[in-house]
């Protein structure tokens, strides 16, 4: 798998297929038992405590739950990392935590605490604090999950925005198939820890595997399963008449 400088990169497939380990083994949370993961030139499973942090400090992720501080306000979260990694001054941080949080859409919740949020406002939040050091790798896992309509396709479109401003490369682990086709440059189609089918969002809609046919169409019929493995339902309904 190869997410090229400057792109923005679709990661699909079912639950359990190995998604998020992937961009935990990208951000050297996990560590490969065979291979090696490449970022930016480096080795990231060779890289020793401190070379790690220093190469994760240029990279955001967005969690799938958000994972936001919750004895700090929406503000104290977004500024976080710039007071932790940065030397810049009080006001300066400010104005960019304020900046960030305009972009999607919350400057006005800067002093609520994440108990006061809804489940959308605080996965926006998270998005803000992601990007508050304008990261050159952005990881989404699951950035549209559990976000209304509006949200949910200004958050499409900022992720679209901010990777092409700052120059960044952007990996979107989603089940939001019309969403990430309509947002990406490429995709690739995971089943069972493997790539199984990659290309540009019209080779996808147009795939005659049926596996990925299926999984962007929504179909029931196809390689996978609706039904949980189960007796024959004739035979279940036969047995509970008798």
């Amino acid at each position: 798998m190869t997410i090229p400088r400057g792109k923005v990169v679709a990661i699909m497939g079912l639950s359990g297929c190995g998604k998020t380990t992937l961009l935990r083994l990208i951000g050297g949370w996990l560590r490969p038992s065979v291979g090696e993961v490449r970022v930016d030139g480096e080795v990231v499973n060779h890289l020793d405590h401190a070379a790690l942090f220093s190469l994760r400090r240029r990279m955001g992720m967005l969690f799938q739950f958000g994972a936001l501080f919750t004895d700090m306000t929406v503000f104290e979260n977004v500024a976080f990392q710039m007071r932790e990694h940065t030397a810049l001054s009080e006001d300066q941080i400010r104005d960019l935590t304020l900046l960030k949080l305009q972009a999607v859409g919350l400057r006005g919740a800067a002093q609520l605490l994440p108990s006061e949020l809804s489940g959308g406002m605080a996965r926006r939040v998270a998005l803000a604090r992601s990007i508050a050091l304008d990261p050159m790798l952005m990881m989404y896992d699951e950035p549209f999950a559990g976000l209304d309509p509006l949200s949910l396709g200004v958050i499409g479109q900022l992720i679209r925005r901010l990777n092409d401003a700052l120059g960044a490369t952007s990996i979107i682990v989603t089940h939001d198939v019309t969403e990430a086709l309509a947002l990406v440059d490429y995709v690739y189609f995971m089943a069972d820890g493997a790539v199984i089918a990659h290309g540009t969002p019209d080779d996808i809609r147009a795939s005659k595997e049926a596996f990925v046919h299926q999984f962007v169409y929504g179909e029931a019929d196809g390689p996978l399963p609706f039904q949980y493995p189960a007796t024959e339902y004739r035979q279940d309904l036969f047995e509970s008449v008798h």
